[in-house]
């Protein structure tokens, strides 16, 4: 793993496909995973799936920071592919916050690797309710 980098705690889905990483200062705006044999395609680079699968991790982290630690789910997203990812790199994405409101998370995110272009990703996260407060329409 990139130096000064940390496994993050996963659970479910996240297990299957990652892990994933953060720096060790836990910027919630960074993500990265190492691309294996398990991410692969028939082409031997990683699939597009997995692509957008970390797009969704990275991007889903950087809205629970937004929302203030409050739960959230993908609304949209969308992914660009610029690059292949080779199998045995390490993808990096760096997230932005483009607006936040009551109800909603704009995010925005960049993946590279080898200091190359792999993808771009836009996407919208709706802001839930914590499990037990009452449902408020927004």
């Amino acid at each position: 793993m990139p130096e000064g980098w940390v496994q993050r705690a996963s659970k479910e889905f996240a297990t299957l496909v990652g892990p994933f990483y953060q720096p060790g200062e836990g910027d919630p705006l960074q993500c990265g995973f190492f691309a294996d044999q398990r991410h692969g395609n028939k082409r031997g680079v990683v699939h597009g799936g997995m692509i957008a699968t970390a797009f969704d991790v990275a991007l889903g982290n950087a809205a629970w920071h937004a929302a203030e630690n409050r739960p959230s789910a993908t609304v949209q997203l969308n992914v660009q592919f610029t690059g292949a990812l080779q199998l045995g790199e390490f993808a990096h994405i760096r997230c932005e916050i483009i607006r936040t409101t009551r109800s909603l998370v704009f995010l925005r995110g960049v993946m590279s690797a080898e200091g190359r272009s792999i993808a771009a990703a836009d996407g919208v996260w709706k802001i839930l309710n914590c499990r037990g407060e009452p449902y408020k329409a927004s």
